[in-house]
């Protein structure tokens, strides 16, 4: 199989990325190759309002797959099967992501509520069809009851660079559900008062915050740069 399209998403980093599709209104674009893909083959997609998307995490390293993992959800202190899971190291390197599809343009389609990485390249798209694709009475029982949301807040300076940017209420709302999910490493989750502070990227900035008597607090806002030390353009959090 070859890939299809590849993912256009403000997540640069493994760092901060959504355990899982749908938590975070973090939009993303699929770019479909036109040599590959048909305008034709897309009729009828702009009347679907979710989508599957097939992937491949193209980060992983096949030389840490092993039959066990450390799921984040259970803090990385126990271990479960590799296939009772949905870690990235895996036998084969495959993901589905079920997301809201905005809109399609062409070859590209605007989604939201991606988990995926800057350049995932994508091997199939499909309808999410609720009468078959939902079911109830799943469970996974290994997985412990979600948390209650965090607090989040914003120190002056970042509130101040917020307000800055071109969409502060759009922005504002991917930041609080990204730091509502704790995206610290998971030995540090829990620590209601993180003597560490914390950096990750989201599209053209980076983002500082530090966790204070359990609310996740957002220090400072900037323009990320480039390796060649320039800024990357301001704007829209997806590049």
């Amino acid at each position: 199989m070859s890939a299809i399209g590849v993912v256009r998403s403000p997540f640069v980093e493994a760092f901060g990325v959504p355990r899982q599709p749908g938590l975070a209104p973090v939009r993303a674009r699929v770019e479909l190759d036109p040599r590959v893909i048909a305008l034709e083959a897309l009729r009828g997609l702009e009347s679907v309002t979710h989508v599957w998307l097939l992937f491949v995490f193209h980060r992983a390293d096949p030389a840490q797959t092993h039959p066990t993992v450390r799921p984040p959800r259970l803090g990385g202190n126990a271990r479960m099967g590799v296939l009772a899971t949905r870690s990235p190291q895996r036998p084969n390197p495959l993901g589905l992501s079920v997301v809201r599809l905005l809109g399609v343009d062409g070859h590209t389609l605007t989604v939201e509520g991606v988990d995926l990485l800057d350049g995932t390249p994508v091997l199939d798209v499909k309808p999410y069809v609720a009468e078959v694709d939902r079911i109830d009475d799943s469970a996974v029982g290994w997985l412990p009851p979600p948390e209650p949301p965090r607090a989040v807040e914003f120190a002056a300076a970042a509130a101040a660079a917020l307000a800055a940017t071109p969409e502060p209420a759009a922005l504002r709302a991917e930041l609080v559900a990204l730091l509502q999910l704790d995206p610290r490493p998971s030995h540090r989750r829990g620590d209601d008062d993180d003597p560490h502070a914390y950096g990750m990227a989201l599209g053209a900035l980076d983002v500082r915050f530090e966790v204070r008597g359990g609310v996740d607090v957002v220090l400072e806002l900037r323009a990320r740069t480039n390796d060649d030390g320039a800024a990357s353009p301001a704007g829209a959090t997806a590049p």
